[in-house]
């Protein structure tokens, strides 16, 4: 090797060494409020919901705690049989320990899970949209929550009824009835049990109080089960502060009347985190939500 080829080689090693030092400490810039902004170089080719749903479609311990949730319900159910004054839903007035009994259940991920959806969206790099949700509802290919279809049916067994409270839209209310009814899920023959979002007059908001109600006015509401505050008590613009207050106010509720299931992906949690905000561009809500991290003051080293 001749001296010049010597230096060349050096030159070109150290330049490597710096090129790969600087990738490994890439920075990110402040603005005024002090919330870090984007690395000012490219970051990893992911989707903000990967985790969420690779945990939902992979982990074990997604599925121990949805069947741990209908395990807990079916226990719950037949103590709730047994003590007529019983009720899980704040919307019960009267003398309702005559009525028959009946439990309220969401639909997305909490009997139905759309996770497949979710993945389509990270794969392709998308953001949700009404249009392709739509078009996945139509599909009939959500599956059933694990334990969800074990619970509905020993809830029929027992003569309770079934409700499927859901903010799905009246036009896909048809497609979702199959959908339940191919995995098996029960359905009473003299009562339509889907309450669909703006399905009547009343029902136009997402806030489901007036289904509740409804329901109530005819049956003992021994349980509720969701994946969102919203399932149980209204909370459509509330802060995380005032979401936070609801949780304590009904915490003799939890595991008892209302089952909360896990739904890391999608829910008012993340409006509340945004201030109700998805108007914002999708920068600025990434910036908001890193904003919103506690770090217990302090950093990564």
């Amino acid at each position: 090797m001749s001296l010049s080829e010597h230096r060349s080689g050096g030159l070109l090693s150290a330049l490597l060494v710096v090129a790969l030092f600087t990738q490994g400490c890439v920075t990110a810039t402040v603005d005024t409020s002090g919330v870090p902004s984007a690395p000012a170089t490219a970051a990893r080719d992911t989707h903000e919901q990967l985790h969420a749903v690779l945990w939902v479609q992979t982990a074990a311990e997604y599925r121990a705690l949805a069947l741990q949730a209908f395990n807990l319900a079916a226990q719950m159910m037949d103590h709730a049989l047994a003590d007529r004054s019983w009720s899980a839903a704040t919307e019960q007035t009267g003398n309702f320990g005559s009525l028959p009994p009946a439990v309220i259940v969401d639909i997305d991920e909490t009997v139905l899970d759309n996770s497949a959806y979710q993945a389509r969206l990270v794969r392709s790099g998308q953001s949700f949209s009404s249009a392709t949700w739509t078009r996945w509802v139509e599909e009939e290919q959500a599956t059933a929550t694990p334990g969800a279809l074990e619970f509905a049916l020993a809830a029929q067994r027992k003569g309770v009824t079934v409700f499927y409270v859901t903010n799905r839209k009246a036009i896909e209310k048809e497609p979702t009835r199959r959908n339940l009814q191919k995995l098996g899920f029960p359905m009473s023959p003299q009562t339509d049990v889907i309450l669909v979002l703006g399905e009547r007059p009343e029902w136009s908001a997402s806030d489901k109080t007036p289904r509740r109600s409804y329901i109530a006015s005819s049956y003992r509401i021994l349980l509720q089960i969701g994946d969102n505050i919203g399932d149980f008590i209204a909370d459509e613009s509330a802060s995380i502060e005032e979401r936070f207050a609801s949780t304590e106010r009904y915490r003799a509720w939890w595991g008892t009347r209302w089952i909360m299931l896990p739904n890391p992906a999608y829910g008012h949690w993340e409006a509340a985190a945004l201030d109700h905000r998805y108007d914002r561009p999708d920068a600025e809500q990434l910036r908001i939500k890193r904003g919103r991290l506690d770090t217990a003051g302090g950093g990564v080293d």
